[in-house]
Formats: C-alpha cells, structure tokens, sequence
C-alpha cells in the first residue's frame, strides 16, 4: 500500500498532562498523565524515523542522546538526532538545549551529580512555531506546559543526566561519554521552497519541512526514501482516504495528496526531495 497510516501509542510520563488537547482525548479520571503519543507501524517494522507528540506539565530529565558509533557500539541501529515543532506553550515555557558556556565532561559529571547542571543549560523561552534541532549529543531538557511535535531517528535511547531527585534510573557514565557540553547553535536555517513549503530542517539526519495552504498532485518519495506526513489542521485526503490532524502517514510509494492546511513533511537523508509533489 503506497500510503499507510501508523497507529497511535500513549506513553505514560510523570511529566505528562491528563488534558491533551489538539483532539487527542483526554485521560479518564485516576489515569496516569500521558506525556507521548508515538506514531508507529506495523509490529516488527522499524523505519528510520519516528514522530511523537510530547505534552509537559512538568520539567524533562537532563537527558543526552548518542549518535550513530555510539548507540551502534551499545547494540543499538542508530543514534538520535531530533527535531522540535512547537505548537502551543504557556507564556513562562522553557526548553533547555546546550549549556550557557562550555565545559569538559569531568565538569559535566559533578554538576550532574550535585544538580546544577539545571542551572547551567541554557533555558530559552519557547512560543507557538519555534523550531529546535537537537543533534545527538547535545544536553537538553523541555519544561512545563509545552505541547509539541517531535520528529526524531528511531530508537527509544535516552541517557538521564540528572532527575530532579525522581526515583528513575541515570545514565551518568554513558550520558556523559556521549555528551558534547558546549552552547547550542541552530545547525540549519530554514529556506523558502516556494509554493508554501518551508524547509525547516536539512542537511543533518533528516529533512522537515512545512507545508501551508493548498498542495494538491502526486506524492513521489525516492526509492528507499519513504516520506512521512503529520497533519496538523486543515483537510484533505491521502490516496482518497482522510488525511486529519492528530494522525500521521509514512507514504512509501507513488501515492496522490490533496490537502488545504498546515502540514509537517519529514524523510531521512540529508538533502530535500528537488520534487516531492508533481
């Protein structure tokens, strides 16, 4: 089937919300707070990337993430580079993302261990539309009432730095051996493609982009190169079948989009597809 819609997995975090909003349901009263919605395929299958939606009400761990060698030398496929769609955050919201100044990783252990290495990320405020690209590496943390949509290479693979004294597991000799404790630099800019699609992310591990208004045609990846479509307001169809907000598709093959609204485009690759609708 040229175009597949994934399923939808709700993934408890003390973090979480209970209120989701975005047409998600809330959760039933006594529930756990739900802080991810992950969108996946079939069971066995595990393309290169995933897309998640998180909803905070509490800070995220200190947390880092390995690159390709590292998480391959601890028997994992891949690494994790991911990227940040902001839509919707309280007007105090922070997210965390590299250190206010550097410092090598013997200094990175001991504030971890003694808990100022909150005070030492660089906590930027956070508005609808921002856009963050966390490589791996990179020291990080969301703050509360943030609701956002993560697209990320796919492995479940978080090293904990530091956890507001939450009885979770650390990571400390494997967070700190991959960390790289410098400021934060946006890697890319975003480019205009014209015809309302923005590139948001390029020349890394993936391309995202975001499509506004009217696209209408067919859906043509490369070979090898599926493309993923998150929905976030608007209509249209897919194939003939609804494309609505809160779902997302991985279009594998030839497969025909009409769809008026707001839309997230993602494929792995460094490079932008010169043609991804015709």
């Amino acid at each position: 089937m040229p175009a597949q819609q994934l399923t939808t997995r709700r993934v408890e975090k003390v973090w979480g919300r209970r209120d989701l909003g975005l047409g998600f349901g809330d959760v039933a009263e006594g529930g756990e707070p739900v802080g991810e919605i992950w969108f996946e395929g079939p069971p066995g299958v595990a393309p290169e990337l995933l897309v998640k939606y998180l909803f905070t009400s509490e800070k995220l761990s200190v947390q880092v993430h390995p690159d390709d060698a590292a998480a391959r030398a601890a028997g994992y496929p891949r690494g994790k580079d991911e990227a940040w769609v902001v839509l919707a955050a309280e007007p105090d919201a922070t997210i965390g993302i590299g250190m206010v100044e550097p410092m090598d990783r013997d200094e990175l252990r001991a504030r971890a261990l003694d808990g100022s290495i909150e005070t030492k990320l660089d906590w930027k405020p956070v508005r609808r539309d921002d856009i963050f690209y966390s490589a791996a590496g990179t020291v990080h943390a969301i703050g509360p009432g943030v609701t956002l949509v993560e697209v990320q290479q796919n492995v479940d693979l978080t090293y904990r730095l530091y956890d507001y004294g939450r009885k979770r597991e650390l990571h400390l000799d494997e967070g700190v051996a991959v960390s790289n404790p410098v400021p934060w630099v946006a890697p890319t800019r975003m480019r205009d493609a014209g015809g309302g699609r923005l590139i948001l992310v390029e020349g890394l591990k993936f391309v995202l982009e975001r499509w506004r208004g009217e696209h209408a045609g067919a859906l043509s990846p490369e070979a090898g190169r599926p493309i993923w479509l998150v929905p976030l307001a608007g209509e249209g169809t897919i194939d003939g079948v609804a494309l609505e907000a809160g779902t997302a598709w991985i279009v594998a093959e030839r497969a025909s989009l009409d769809f008026d609204g707001d839309l997230l485009v993602a494929y792995s690759g460094a490079e932008s597809l010169r043609a991804p609708l015709g």
